[in-house]
């Protein structure tokens, strides 16, 4: 449960949000991803949002960025109106983010290089934090050199390296193998216990939004998608996230929030078979 004061405005804030866009065949016609969107985020809390392909969770995450503006509804931090680029924000994108030319290292200490920090300690901190996520001798690495596993061990080290307040995820473990990804998902909880940013984690996998959050908003199938549920996640900290599958609490939660996720799933798989079939 978040610990934050109640009469602290919380660390993201999305209300009565709307993100409307112009057809790509058809200029004329407009496409309404998400609507009536509201949810918050609060300092410390950790938010999974879930939901079936196509409803709108990404868009949600550029318009807490700053990268989207919403059409209609307002974004605040901390309870300031957001505009422009959310600078209390880092965000780790789904695809590999990290510069193919830079060593791990070197990706980890753009970051505080932009900030202008002085060269030796920019690499002291950049190697520090690959330590934190088991990388401490692979600093000197090529992307390439190195697995998913450790490409996405090298993102985590780079996005919470400058200490964000709020921490934007795009389904950043999916493309790895179930062992790496519970590694992963494991190192996550870690590191946020550590330091305990509010977090907004999306994700396909509901096992996944579980283990890892401290509530779940599932969002309805899209176009217009938005949010029909919201919930607690009651489990003790800290967590593990391969052993917390088998507490019946866990169980229980999980087919409480299928039981509302099922319907806009299978209505999420018909709408992209009628694209494919289109």
């Amino acid at each position: 449960m978040n610990t934050t004061p109640l009469h602290s405005p919380p660390a993201l804030s999305l209300q009565g949000v709307a993100c409307t866009f112009a057809s790509r065949d058809d200029p004329s016609q407009r496409y309404t991803a998400v609507q009536d969107v509201t949810l918050s985020v609060g300092a410390g809390e950790f938010v999974a949002v879930v939901g079936p392909t196509g409803c709108g969770k990404s868009t949600l995450l550029n318009v807490a960025a700053g990268l989207l503006a919403p059409s209609v509804g307002t974004v605040e931090v901390f309870g300031a109106p957001l505009n422009g680029l959310n600078t209390r924000a880092g965000y780790m994108f789904q695809a590999d983010s990290l510069m193919p030319w830079r060593t791990a290292q070197q990706n980890v200490m753009a970051g505080f290089e932009f900030r202008g920090m002085p060269l030796p300690e920019a690499r002291r901190q950049a190697d520090a934090w690959l330590k934190r996520v088991g990388l401490g001798g692979f600093g000197n690495r090529y992307p390439h050199q190195l697995s998913g596993g450790m490409r996405k061990r090298t993102s985590l080290a780079q996005t919470l390296a400058l200490d964000p307040d709020i921490i934007l995820m795009d389904e950043p473990f999916s493309a790895l193998d179930i062992q790496t990804r519970q590694l992963m998902e494991n190192e996550l909880l870690s590191l946020w216990s550590a330091k305990k940013k509010a977090v907004l984690f999306i994700t396909h996998d509901l096992d996944e939004a579980i283990a890892l959050s401290d509530s779940v908003v599932v969002m309805s199938a899209g176009p217009a998608s938005r949010p029909i549920g919201a919930f607690e996640v009651d489990l003790a900290r800290p967590r593990d996230v391969a052993e917390i599958k088998t507490n019946p609490r866990f169980i229980e939660l999980h087919a409480a929030i299928w039981a509302v996720l099922r319907d806009e799933v299978l209505k999420g798989y018909a709408q992209q078979l009628q694209l494919v079939s289109a």
